[in-house]
């Protein structure tokens, strides 16, 4: 065998888009094997601030 070794690393991947999520590689360390990646979920519905209902 040789002297020479190489560590392994893992390829920076892009960000991926699909409907309402997004996935982010976290940050890469050299000499690990797994990598992470984080999550990202848009809001499906919108918070709307409650108002007290009219009084008949």
């Amino acid at each position: 065998m040789s002297d020479d070794k190489k560590q392994f690393c893992r390829p920076k991947v892009p960000d991926g888009h699909a409907f309402r999520v997004t996935t982010r590689q976290k940050e890469i360390v050299l000499g690990q094997v797994f990598v992470g990646y984080e999550t990202t979920w848009e809001p499906i519905q919108k918070e709307v601030p409650y108002t007290t209902p009219k009084e008949p």
